[in-house]
């Protein structure tokens, strides 16, 4: 039975061109644990399967490469967020069952048309870095760099999407996809844009120049990203500062920045260390590194390439057989891509690292219970952005899809 679950059909999805939670998530009003009780782990599999099958083609279920196995087996495409987003918005199915956590759900919701719904299987699944920025810390730092760095707001202007004048220094808001759709639409109401650990140099590229040579880019949440970015087009420590919303800014820092960085990070990418790649080097001195954009930048420094999540899987893809390959990110996307190449020995550079908590919060007995209410007539677990939250979070994610590679 196992066996013939595992033949279920997945498709990878292609790239298209172009600490304490803040904020409190809702809670399924059903507990879908009564739903499985007294259930195998091949009985609920099993279930899952029939359900599935009993919506047909209504049906997209969305895995992140961070999702376990046995929710990876169900998922008719597996990718990274904003890349299953729009492959739900190229897609007819009506229900868009997506196996992430709640800032995928909203983008999800924002790009697919108005007769989709998208159901995220637990409510609780949130992102404790996306949660680290939250719109009334942001206003406020927002207001504060404006005002005391005699910086303008691109909001005012007639046009946001064109380039500075020389005697024009505006402050540009940019947002990883990896925050809430509220801090999206922000970014689109104040001439930012949305980024990807894909497209990251591109898009701040797009903001220096929409800021003016005097002007300055507000990044959020992931305060790495943003560095690794910031580095990897020449900047300097001097050019980058850290806003921290609980403390007392150094105005002469934020004063000789070009990036503001917010002081958000990945709970499970900030685990990786020099010390672990010296130590896997040490061991085998003929691997390769790779990591992602959100380690530390002593990290991505130390490492023979960084990129997102497709760049890893492809990184690992283009190896020669018998190559040794360290990876930090992860361990469930590690432990498949180990699976998936055994002529390959493909490691992950913390041994003792979790997987990420609240993406595991997506548990199979949760993919069960909204799946057989879904056949039963429901619609649970459903994600809506509000109408001017979704349109002005579109602007920021257009403008991102219109820069050049």
């Amino acid at each position: 039975m196992t066996s013939k679950r595992w033949r279920l059909p997945i498709t990878w999805a292609q790239p298209i061109e172009g600490q304490k939670l803040a904020i409190s998530l809702p809670v399924c009003e059903i507990d879908p644990r009564a739903r499985a009780a007294g259930l195998s782990d091949v009985e609920i599999a099993d279930r899952i399967a029939t359900a599935k099958a009993n919506l047909g083609d209504n049906l997209l279920i969305l895995g992140h490469h961070y999702q376990r196995d046995s929710i990876v087996e169900f998922a008719d495409l597996l990718g990274d967020s904003f890349l299953l987003s729009k492959q739900a918005a190229d897609s007819s199915a009506k229900y868009i069952v997506f196996c992430g956590v709640h800032f995928m759900a909203e983008s999800a919701d924002i790009l697919t048309s108005e007769h989709q719904k998208v159901v995220l299987p637990n409510l609780r699944a949130g992102c404790s870095m996306a949660d680290m920025a939250i719109l009334p810390d942001v206003q406020d730092c927002w207001q504060s760099l404006l005002t005391n760095l005699n910086l303008s707001d691109p909001a005012q202007r007639v046009d946001p999407n064109l380039p500075a004048e020389d005697d024009e220094a505006f402050l540009i808001p940019v947002t990883y996809m990896n925050s809430s759709a509220d801090l999206k639409a922000f970014v689109g109401e104040h001439g930012g844009v949305v980024c990807t650990s894909s497209n990251a140099k591109g898009v701040l590229k797009w903001a220096f120049s929409r800021a003016g040579k005097n002007g300055k880019v507000l990044f959020f949440p992931d305060q790495h990203l943003g560095r690794n970015t910031g580095f990897s087009m020449g900047l300097n420590d001097n050019e980058m500062a850290v806003w921290t919303p609980s403390e007392l800014p150094d105005w002469q820092q934020m004063t000789d920045a070009r990036i503001v960085l917010w002081h958000g990070y990945c709970s499970v990418h900030r685990r990786f260390s020099v010390e672990q790649i010296e130590g896997m080097r040490a061991e085998h001195n003929s691997c390769t590194i790779v990591v992602h954009p959100e380690c530390k930048h002593d990290v991505v420094a130390a490492a023979d390439a960084v990129g997102s999540t497709e760049f890893i899987r492809n990184y690992v893809a283009q190896q020669p057989s018998g190559s040794v390959i360290g990876v930090g990110t992860e361990i469930n996307m590690v432990k498949r891509l180990d699976a998936q190449y055994p002529d390959k020995q493909v490691t992950c550079l913390d041994p003792m690292v979790c997987p990420c908590s609240t993406m595991y919060m997506i548990h199979p007995i949760y993919l069960l219970d909204v799946l057989e209410r879904l056949v039963d007539g429901e619609v649970p677990n459903q994600i809506s952005v509000p109408t001017q939250t979704a349109e002005l979070a579109k602007v920021a994610l257009d403008r991102m899809l219109a820069i050049p590679k």
